[in-house]
C-alpha cells in the first residue's frame, strides 16, 4: 500500500509514515472547513449504537490538523468536548442554585411563624434596637376592611395603619447600623436578603421610618443561622416596633434586626406555629400593600391617647406634626369575645346581686308604763300572849 493516496482524492485511512514535501503551516482561521482525519478506530455499528473510544486521538505528524471523523458519522471531537463541557457547566449551575435555594428556605409547606411584639423571635441578626412595642395595640389590633379573599390586603398609605407617640421613635436606628457594622458577614448577608448593596446599608435604614404595627401583619422573614439566611413566614402581632419604608411597606423587624419582604402564598391552610397572644384571629391578619405612589409622611394613630399625627418619612419623630383625625382613619375596634376551644362563646359572667331597696323601719306603737296598784296592807295580828288563848281574829 503506498504510503501518498491518489491525488484528488480523499484518503481512506491514516498514513503509514510522515509526509513529505508539505510545509506545516497551519491553515488560517478564514480558510473553508477543516478537513478532518480518521483518528479514531473504527467500531462496530449495533443497536447499542457507537461506543467510547479507548483513547484520544493521535496528534498529526506534520502539525496541522488532518482529516478525520468519529465514527458511524458523529460530530468531530473538538465539538463534543464543547458539548461536554456546556453539560458540566449546566450541572453545576444547578448544583449551586439546589444548595442557594436550600439555604433560603426554612419554612416547610404550610407553616406560618407567630410572633409576639416583645419577643426575639426566629433566628435574630442582631440585638434589638427597640425601644418598646404598644400595649394599647397588641390589647386591641386594628381591624380594617381591607380587600380580597381570606387574609385581607391594606394599602401601605392607609391613615392609622401604623401607631406610636408623638416626638418619640420605637427603634433606635443608628444602633441597628451599629450592630451590622459589628460584623461583615451579617451585613452583606442582611444587604442580600433586603435587595440592597452592601455599601449603601446606612443609607437605606436611615431612610426608614420607625413605627409600630396597629394589626397583626404577615410577612416574609429572614434570619440568619449558621452564616446563612434563612427565609420563613411570620405573622408580627400588632405593637410590634418596625422600620417602613416610603411606601408603607414593613422593612424591619426592630426586636431581632431581620429584614422584612411581603409574604408569599403557601400551599394548602398555613399551620401557625410559635408565640401566640389573646388577641389572635387567623381572620384579623393583613398584609400590607405598598402605597401606589411615594409617601412624603406617614398619618399615625396613637392608640394610648386618641392622638393622630404625621410623621415624615425617615426621621425620628423630631418633625412630628399634630393632625386632626383623617377620613378614613383607622382607630382603634373594641376587642372580640375570646372563644373557648369547641368554637362556642364562653358563659356570660354571673350578673351582680341586685342592691336592696329601701324600706319604711318599722315601729311599734307607744305603750303606757305599766304600773302596779297599791295594794291594801292586811291588818296585822297582835303577837299572842305568852300564856292563855289566843285573842279572836276580828271580822271584815
Amino acid at each position: 500500500m503506498s504510503s501518498e493516496p491518489p491525488s484528488g482524492k480523499r484518503p481512506t485511512g491514516p498514513p503509514s509514515g510522515p509526509l513529505s514535501g508539505r510545509e506545516s503551516t497551519p491553515p488560517e482561521p478564514s480558510e473553508g472547513p477543516e478537513a478532518t482525519r480518521q483518528d479514531w478506530p473504527a467500531q462496530p455499528s449495533g443497536p447499542s449504537g457507537p461506543q467510547e473510544p479507548p483513547g484520544p486521538p493521535a496528534p498529526p505528524s506534520d502539525g496541522r490538523d488532518t482529516p478525520g471523523e468519529r465514527p458511524g458519522g458523529g460530530a468531530p471531537w473538538w465539538r463534543s468536548k464543547v458539548v461536554l463541557v456546556a453539560g458540566a457547566a449546566v450541572v453545576v449551575l444547578a448544583a449551586v442554585l439546589t444548595v442557594f435555594l436550600l439555604r433560603q428556605s426554612g419554612t416547610p409547606a404550610g407553616e406560618v411563624f407567630l410572633q409576639s411584639a416583645s419577643a426575639d423571635g426566629r433566628d435574630p441578626f442582631t440585638h434589638s434596637s427597640a425601644k418598646g412595642s404598644s400595649a394599647a395595640a397588641a390589647a386591641a389590633p386594628a381591624r380594617p376592611q381591607g380587600t380580597g379573599s381570606g387574609t385581607r390586603v391594606v394599602q401601605g398609605s392607609t391613615p392609622g395603619l401604623y401607631g406610636g407617640t408623638r416626638n418619640v421613635a420605637s427603634c433606635d436606628v443608628e444602633r441597628q447600623i451599629g450592630y451590622l457594622n459589628q460584623d461583615q458577614s451579617k451585613a452583606r448577608a442582611f444587604a442580600g436578603a433586603a435587595g440592597i448593596e452592601a455599601g449603601g446599608l446606612a443609607t437605606y435604614l436611615r431612610g426608614l421610618t420607625p413605627l409600630q404595627l396597629r394589626t397583626d401583619t404577615r410577612v416574609t422573614n429572614h434570619g440568619y443561622k449558621d452564616g446563612s439566611v434563612t427565609s420563613f413566614q411570620s405573622v408580627l402581632q400588632a405593637g410590634t416596633a418596625v422600620l417602613v419604608d416610603d411606601r408603607g411597606v414593613p422593612r424591619v423587624r426592630c426586636a431581632c434586626g431581620n429584614p422584612l419582604k411581603p409574604p408569599v402564598a403557601v400551599k394548602g391552610t398555613p399551620k401557625a406555629k410559635g408565640d401566640t397572644w389573646p388577641a389572635y384571629r387567623p381572620e384579623d391578619v393583613v398584609v400590607v400593600d405598598p402605597a401606589d405612589s411615594v409617601m412624603e409622611v406617614i398619618v399615625v394613630y396613637d392608640p394610648e391617647t386618641g392622638e393622630w399625627f404625621e410623621r415624615p418619612v425617615g426621621t425620628d419623630g423630631e418633625e412630628d406634626r399634630s393632625i386632626s383625625a383623617p377620613k378614613g382613619g383607622m382607630s382603634t375596634a373594641p376587642p372580640r369575645p375570646t372563644t373557648s376551644p369547641g368554637g362556642q362563646q364562653p358563659p356570660r359572667p354571673p350578673q351582680p346581686p341586685k342592691p336592696p331597696q329601701p324600706t319604711t323601719p318599722h315601729t311599734m306603737p307607744p305603750t303606757a308604763p305599766h304600773t302596779t296598784p297599791p295594794t291594801t296592807p292586811s291588818p296585822q295580828m297582835p303577837p299572842p300572849p305568852a300564856y292563855g288563848p289566843p285573842p279572836a281574829r276580828p271580822n271584815g
